[in-house]
């Protein structure tokens, strides 16, 4: 008998073909084999048995194999996922959701594969140094315990002579991971003040926010180490009634989640962002906090929206929208000589009728409204725009003037008639007049 020969690529053919000599002894030949009998051993269709029988039961390798399409699902796509990893975009999934915008329809495995072929593209990693150790352990709070805050910042690439740079304000719970981030223009104190406030809407006022040492937070410590509060963020805990722990210096471990989000937030959501205006930017910022909460993470196991208003809001307060509040969320700007207030750089108009020298202003969405100082009064409100020109409101330079009103009735009246057009000295050589006449 012909030995059996196989490639190793068709093992369940050899084992199969095995038992039936087995079986049927001197009788079996391989050109004499049922097909039908060992479809049922295998499984294997009976044509590519077939196929199989002709070349002695031997596999042979496809023609086609190691070939390539000219073009594929991705193809049209390859220049933008390029121009991500040249980026140092590498994260598949990232880099799916911007294909998808793009209109691609192909699968992620297909986008791990390029990027696994095209790793050349990413820029060089940085110089590791030597492990350093362990230096702490991690902790864990309770639900609606402790929130971790910090401020990220990034460059804005614009069609005028500079760029821009705006500030990112980021807060996260420590036990779930429910995370809420905001965009200004600056990191002032006051933005952080409203920073925080959206963020307890969204999220609950916890026990402690835990945060670095920033200058609008903490002076400096006494002698014994204790935190000597900023006077203004001093009362802002008061009034909002939380308390504030901060963190050793130079060392970020101890609010690792925060920083993680701070730079998450620029892997995934500032990726090739395109905005017309900052509160175009938080609204597209509003929705990535609403599909990552509504996500499953890994490193705390849940879906933190889920946890959070299953535990975490149980235990948190709720932000009660007071008068001093208010205050908060509205800024005080001094007017000047001109009539203007000054809001995120720009110059907005205020009208002439106001006589305080201070009012407070408040941006929603694309428009920026101002009110007196004690905030009973609504003056005037603006578009919302990137132009460094100066926006004036409506009557800004009208001076209400005293008038005179009457005390008795009015019973003198005359009449008013229209203004008869003066002769000109060439009306006389106006002919068509004449014929008029004539008729």
């Amino acid at each position: 008998m012909e030995k059996l020969l196989c490639n190793g690529l068709d093992t369940i053919v050899s084992q199969a073909l095995n038992e039936m000599k087995a079986e049927q002894g001197d009788d079996f030949r391989l050109e004499t084999v049922n097909l039908a009998e060992l479809q049922r051993r295998t499984g294997i269709s009976r044509s590519k048995l077939r196929r199989l029988k002709k070349n002695k039961f031997i596999s042979t390798e496809h023609g086609h194999k190691l070939k390539k399409a000219k073009k594929t699902i991705l193809s049209g796509y390859m220049a933008e996922l390029d121009y991500l990893l040249m980026h140092g975009i590498k994260n598949s999934s990232v880099c799916m959701q911007r294909l998808q915008k793009s209109g691609y329809a192909g699968g992620l495995t297909t986008i791990k594969q390029y990027i696994a072929q095209h790793k050349a593209l990413l820029p060089a990693k940085r110089q590791q140094i030597a492990s350093q150790g362990n230096r702490g352990r991690r902790f864990v709070t309770g639900p609606g315990e402790v929130y971790q805050m910090d401020w990220g910042f990034t460059d804005v690439s614009t069609n005028y002579s500079e760029d821009l740079r705006v500030a990112c304000f980021v807060m996260i719970c420590h036990h779930c991971g429910q995370r809420y981030i905001e965009f200004f223009s600056n990191a002032k104190q006051e933005n952080l003040f409203i920073g925080m406030i959206h963020a307890f809407s969204y999220m609950g006022i916890p026990m402690y926010i835990l945060t670095d040492n920033m200058k609008s937070v903490v002076i400096k410590r006494d002698c014994n180490g204790r935190p000597i509060w900023q006077k203004d963020y001093e009362v802002f805990m008061k009034t909002i009634g939380f308390q504030t722990k901060l963190c050793k210096p130079r060392h970020p471990f101890t609010k690792g989640k925060v920083e993680r989000l701070v730079r998450f937030v620029k892997e995934n959501f500032l990726v090739s962002r395109l905005f017309w205006n900052v509160t175009d930017l938080n609204r597209y910022a509003l929705e990535w906090c609403n599909e990552q909460n509504a996500a499953y993470h890994t490193a705390t196991d849940c879906i933190p929206e889920r946890i959070h208003y299953a535990s975490c809001v149980q235990n948190a307060r709720i932000l009660q929208e007071t008068p001093s509040v208010q205050f908060y969320l509205c800024p005080e700007r001094r007017i000047s000589f001109d009539g203007f207030v000054n809001y995120e750089n720009r110059r907005f108009g205020v009208p002439f009728s106001y006589n305080g020298t201070t009012a407070r202003v408040k941006r929603e969405d694309d428009v920026l409204y101002i009110y007196s100082a004690d905030l009973q009064r609504l003056l005037t409100t603006h578009n919302v725009t990137w132009s460094k020109g100066d926006r004036f409101c409506a009557d800004q330079y009208v001076a209400v003037q005293p008038e005179e009103l009457p005390t008795t009735p009015i019973k003198s009246k005359i009449t008013l008639i229209s203004e008869s057009s003066p002769d000109l000295s060439f009306e006389k050589f106006n002919f068509d007049k004449e014929d008029d006449d004539n008729e």
